[in-house]
């Protein structure tokens, strides 16, 4: 085999090899070794509190609500038993049905649109108003939040538990709150909410909204009856029903969250449903809630007390729960005197400026991490800001992931250069490579001695052409991640037929793109650059004799092939992204072979060089 393709699958198989031996035997068992410690460590807070009981009046978690099989969660625990049961919401129910039967307020920013229902005070109808569900301008809004009562329930409610020392009529989730101000929330127009329970406790919600998806929500409550009293807030996002995921192993669909000195914990929704109930107890700063791939509803507690985070799935009348909730440290309210306390709900799309400024504008701990940057997220992000900078100056996402490409290049150049260099040296070197594989066919060990010995004579390492492709990996892993996962690729189009970089090329060679009237499966969806890239890797390729074994010659020969069938499942940017990388690299190798004095015998690999005839002419 060419020691250059020899080097470069090597490289390939190395950095693979590397990702999941990391995954394997670092990552994973990091991942148990912390789980176990965070077992060991609730174990020990228990055997605690039984050898000291606390003398500060404690919450009980379970008191958080949680949906019952109609989906509308029951009051606290105290009182659980005076709500009725109600029969199973059918899976297809109306959403206009289920939204029309509570009163309400609503909702309007540049970006969102929806309302709050009066009956239990949750934030459940929320529509982003910039985002279309395809690419088609006539195509509904994405829909973030939905009722209990409709089909997939999706919301964020807030609210308060008691210590459990005395009863106490507290909201729940069919309290009917009263308008206190405005019909409509509006940034800079915040709305309030009262309800008095009737003995001696008013409860009051103010919430108001910015144009960044940023909910702040603070809640009050008034004590008159006769004695201070402890409660606790509480929040939860809950979610009825799996959505539709993209299933891919680099980026992460479910529950997430940042929990103080714990860091980002990322649940799936398998994990979800198996682990039951994970809790983060004695938590200090950060966020939790449910991510998709381009949006994420978010509940952040106040990032100076405690709280207990807790992540919890379940299957309700064969249909999956999840929810995400915190419970706040303990509000003492004196008697005739009032409490409040602040938290916030991000909800909507996870657009990179936007996730950061209010990161920056209300303190929260890491909310970057809402948007999966990955592994490689100090080549990631950058990578993403550097993109987005040529997209804002060309106008374009397309022609900025050409110039970023061209960028790398430059970066890589030195390296690169060094590579195409030797590799050329190398190629020099075939004939009397080859005069050594004949000379010392029997004997492998005298064989590698000799080659050793001219590459030492003529200063040539065969494993510097592995140095920037393993160098390079990250880097396209990286822009990969950018492509896949930003909503600011999302349905940003190109030029022609490509209304969505980050999706596939929608175009296919098997029904000659358009012209016959069927869609093929699948499998079969090779479109116009997919077709691009594999001419422009068999190109490169060919730059380089062919390899003398006859198998290994057909397995280059057919590599493009297999590459442009396994890349036209890729999102359009990436492929875009490495035809013209290919080609650049075409350009420079080509150019550096012509400075060693190396002939350039592309079209002779191809089999389209001149035959020569008898008498040794051409």
């Amino acid at each position: 085999m060419d020691e250059n393709n020899r080097n470069f699958i090597m490289a390939i198989i190395l950095s693979i090899g590397v990702l999941l031996i990391w995954q394997a035997f670092y990552n994973g068992p990091k991942t148990r070794e912390r789980e176990a410690l965070r077992q060991q460590q609730q174990q020990q807070e228990q055997q605690q509190a039984q050898r000291n009981p606390a003398p500060t009046p404690q919450a009980d978690p379970a008191a958080i609500p949680k949906p019952d099989a109609s989906g509308a969660p029951p009051r606290p625990a105290p009182r659980a038993a005076e709500v009725p049961s109600a029969a199973p919401v059918p899976e297809g129910r109306n959403r206009k049905s289920a939204l029309a039967e509570s009163q309400r307020l609503r909702v309007e920013t540049p970006k969102l649109r929806g309302s709050i229902a009066l009956t239990g005070g949750r934030i459940d109808d929320l529509v982003m108003t910039r985002y279309l569900e395809t690419v088609d301008p006539a195509s509904p809004a994405v829909t973030l939040f939905s009722p209990s009562g409709s089909g997939k329930p999706f919301y964020a409610e807030y609210g308060w538990v008691g210590d459990g020392t005395v009863k106490l009529k507290l909201p729940g989730g069919d309290t009917q709150w009263t308008n206190a101000s405005r019909n409509n929330l509006r940034p800079g127009s915040p709305v309030t909410l009262r309800w008095d329970n009737g003995e001696g406790l008013i409860f009051s919600r103010t919430i108001s909204i910015d144009d960044s998806y940023m909910f702040t929500v603070v809640q009050q409550v008034e004590n008159t009856t006769g004695a201070a009293i402890t409660l606790f807030p509480y929040a939860l996002i809950s979610r009825h029903g799996r959505p539709k995921i993209e299933s891919f192993y680099i980026l992460h669909e479910g529950l997430v969250g940042v929990l103080g000195e714990e860091g980002l914990q990322e649940i799936g929704y398998d994990d979800a449903i198996d682990d039951k109930v994970t809790t983060f107890k004695n938590v200090t700063g950060g966020w939790l809630g449910i991510t998709d791939k381009y949006w994420a509803a978010v509940i952040v507690p106040g990032q100076k007390t405690p709280y207990q985070g807790r992540f919890s799935g379940s299957v309700v009348n064969n249909q999956e729960r999840y929810q995400t909730d915190y419970l706040g440290s303990a509000v003492q309210v004196p008697d005739n005197g009032r409490a409040s306390v602040e938290g916030f709900l991000f909800a909507g799309a996870k657009e990179v400026d936007i996730v950061d400024a209010n990161a920056e504008a209300h303190k929260i701990d890491r909310l970057d991490l809402l948007i999966d940057w990955g592994w490689f997220y100090f080549l990631t992000k950058p990578l993403f800001f550097i993109l987005d900078f040529f997209a804002k100056l060309t106008g374009n996402f397309g022609l900025a992931i050409l110039a970023v490409t061209v960028l790398i290049k430059l970066v890589m150049f030195p390296l690169a250069n060094k590579s195409y260099v030797s590799m050329s040296k190398m190629k020099k070197l075939q004939p009397e490579m080859q005069r050594f594989k004949e000379r010392y066919a029997d004997d492998k060990t005298r064989q590698q001695q000799a080659m050793m010995e001219l590459y030492k004579r003529e200063k040539v390492n065969p494993a510097s052409g592995c140095l920037p492709i393993i160098v390079q990996i990250p880097v396209f892993f990286a822009l990969y991640k950018v492509l896949f996962v930003t909503i600011e690729m999302r349905h940003a189009p190109f030029y022609g037929w490509i209304r969505d970089l980050s999706a596939p090329d929608p175009t296919s060679l098997f029904n000659l793109f358009g012209l016959l009237p069927f869609d093929p499966p699948g499998f079969l969806m090779v479109g116009i650059w997919p077709l691009i890239m594999g001419v422009t890797m068999f190109v490169q390729m060919r730059l380089n004799p062919a390899p003398p074994d006859p198998v290994q010659a057909m397995i280059f020969a057919w590599m493009p092939v297999m590459f442009t069938f396994l890349l036209a499942t890729f999102p359009a940017g990436l492929v875009i992204y490495w035809a013209w990388n290919n080609t650049l690299s075409v350009i420079q190798q080509g150019y550096i072979m012509k400075r060693q004095g190396v002939s350039i015998a592309l079209f002779d690999n191809m089999g389209l060089g001149k035959k020569k005839g008898a008498g040794g002419k051409t």
